[in-house]
């Protein structure tokens, strides 16, 4: 028995008394967050989830109500208190029962701890794809691309972690008219040699330079436009051309994303949808919704007035295809290929109008699972520099992390002996970025930070991993292999409770972030775990105490670093046991 079963035992005997159904009070009934300052009860009721359908419900007095449904309720073999809140009534649950039975369910599930909760059952384990990532082929991956990667990874491990089939989906910018640009610039600034040594360096080199000449030279820029022409019309040559800029640059991505520790089912790209996107054109025809602008265009009125005062344009007036108009034969195409229940984007910010655009056209050309469609937008990261400044790439961005973290480590006097300092490195590395990324919310911008990231102490993706491994260290030391059952009558110091109390939150925690998908909740919930397992370590030493206090905490122990590891790979960190 754990959060799930002490929840249905309450719910049980509040519906016994108001005749509710015990399936909607369990979704009222939640763990008290942990406090420093005093003990608390385990879970509370706010009387006003379970009376605001009254239709007195406003001349109440909650205060009143709490009072008159707690007097009703009795103690029991489960529950040992219920006492008054605020608005609220407290359940304290016997302490030896919350540490035998929260220590057991987390042995029990391991990795599905947290997520086998009723909080879950009503949901429907649907198909999602998640797309995510989506750099621009022929081009380095740029550091503006980290946190649609690392975002769409943690959202595409919640899911699979909840039960839905996923797909993870990269969706390339390889297509449109930066591979005009790209096309023109080759033939004007490009050297073979250079491509081979250093493909996609010298692809950017090439783009900055064509770019930059393109504002003062017309025929460049009528020459990137011929080729975009070109390749649209199926060209041989153009189409050659690009399939090799295409091949460069995927190589180049795996081996990145391989650093990253992300992986994909499938790398699509907007050059898939260019042929596809003139039957869309001429779907939209057909049902009269696309209309000719006085600029020539061709564009989606959303008015809903019939003025085009709000509009999506969807081709230009040369007739080639646009962004949304290969997104719109991409989203049609999914849902034929995958049947997805819901697709979800991640992309910056910036496209929030384009994403309101694509699903309200899909709505008009009357697929009504486009409401099954969601953007999942971010802010910018600012200030991230290297040693050596400004930094555009994110590779660079990986090394310095590796780079700092190394230093850190040799210079610490706790690190212990590893086979594979660099490889450590890089994992506590990456979880700096991740946990400095994930902490608030994601639409928000952010001030990147060095220093700040790499603490290891304070709220950092660094303190989690060295309460992982300083955890897993106590265990190894221990001596103790197979651990016995234990007596839970040995984890009744305030800092045993208060971290069974914090292991009673993990399925709401994950609730929340399954609703909003919002990683701050899991990072937030993780950080105060490693702070309370940190307290802990403190007062209640295993060496030196009787075998069966030992075991008794060394038992605490394991299910802090199960749960602390648990949820650090959902955030897509890799949980390192020593460093």
């Amino acid at each position: 028995m754990a959060a799930c079963q002490f929840r249905r035992v309450i719910a049980a005997q509040i519906s016994r008394i108001l005749g509710q159904p015990e399936e909607t009070l369990i979704n009222s009934i939640s763990a008290i967050p942990v406090s420093r300052k005093q003990p608390s009860a385990d879970f509370q009721l706010f009387i006003s989830s379970v009376i605001e359908s009254r239709h007195d419900f406003q001349r109440l007095d909650t205060q009143a109500e709490t009072q008159k449904l707690a007097e009703k309720l009795k103690c029991d073999a489960v529950v040992s208190e219920i006492t008054v809140g605020l608005g609220a009534i407290h359940f304290k649950i016997h302490r030896e029962l919350l540490a035998k039975a929260v220590v057991q369910q987390v042995s029990e599930d391991g990795l599905a701890y947290g997520f086998r909760s009723e909080l879950f059952s009503g949901l429907p384990k649907g198909k999602t794809v998640v797309d995510f990532s989506s750099p621009n082929i022929a081009k380095r991956f740029h550091v503006g691309h980290l946190r649609s990667t690392i975002i769409g990874n943690f959202i595409a491990n919640l899911k699979e972690a909840l039960g839905y089939q996923v797909t993870r989906l990269n969706y390339l910018g390889d297509w449109g008219m930066q591979f005009g640009l790209l096309g023109a610039g080759f033939q004007n600034f490009g050297h073979e040699e250079k491509l081979k040594a250093n493909p996609l360096q010298h692809l950017f080199e090439i783009y900055v330079q064509v770019n930059k000449a393109s504002e003062e030279d017309e025929s460049i820029r009528n020459a990137a436009h011929e080729f975009l022409r070109k390749l649209e019309g199926g060209d041989s040559q153009a189409l050659a051309v690009w399939q090799r800029f295409r091949d460069f640059s995927i190589n180049e991505y795996i081996r990145i994303y391989k650093r990253l520790g992300v992986h994909f089912d499938e790398f699509s790209g907007e050059s898939f949808y260019q042929q596809k996107s003139q039957d869309v054109l001429q779907l939209l025809r057909n049902k009269g919704l696309l209309h000719t602008s006085v600029k020539g265009t061709g564009v989606i009125d959303l008015s809903g007035k019939g003025d085009l005062s709000s509009h999506a344009t969807v081709v230009r007036s040369d007739g080639t295809s646009l962004y949304i108009t290969r997104d719109l034969a991409a989203a049609i195409d999914r849902k034929s290929t995958y049947d997805f229940d819901t697709m979800i984007y991640v992309t910056d910010k910036s496209q929030q109008i384009h994403f309101q655009h694509l699903f309200e056209v899909l709505r008009l050309m009357g697929y009504d699972w486009a409401d099954g469609c969601r953007h999942v937008p971010f802010g910018l990261v600012k200030g991230m520099k290297t040693r050596k400044g400004d930094v555009v790439f994110l590779e660079d961005v990986l090394d310095e992390a590796r780079s700092r973290m190394l230093q850190n480590m040799i210079s610490a006097k706790t690190t212990k002996e590893l086979e594979d300092p660099e490889a450590t490195a890089e994992k506590v590395g990456l979880a700096a970025l991740i946990v400095q990324d994930f902490k608030g919310q994601l639409l928000s911008d952010y001030q990147f930070d060095w220093d700040r990231a790499l603490q290891n102490r304070g709220d950092t993706g660094v303190f989690l991993q060295y309460t992982h491994a300083r955890l897993h260290s106590i265990d190894r030391m221990s001596g103790y292999r197979e651990l016995n059952d234990f007596n839970p009558s040995c984890l009744q110091e305030p800092q045993a409770i208060s971290i069974l109390q914090h292991l009673l939150r993990y399925d709401e925690v994950i609730n929340k972030s399954s609703e909003d998908l919002q990683p701050k909740h899991i990072v937030n919930y993780l950080l105060t775990l490693s702070h309370l397992a940190a307290l802990a370590h403190k007062t209640l030493p295993v060496k030196g105490s009787t075998p069966e206090v030992a075991e008794a905490r060394l038992h605490l122990f394991r299910t802090v670093y199960s749960v602390l590891g648990n949820g650090m790979r959902i955030l897509g960190i890799a949980p390192v046991s020593k460093m």
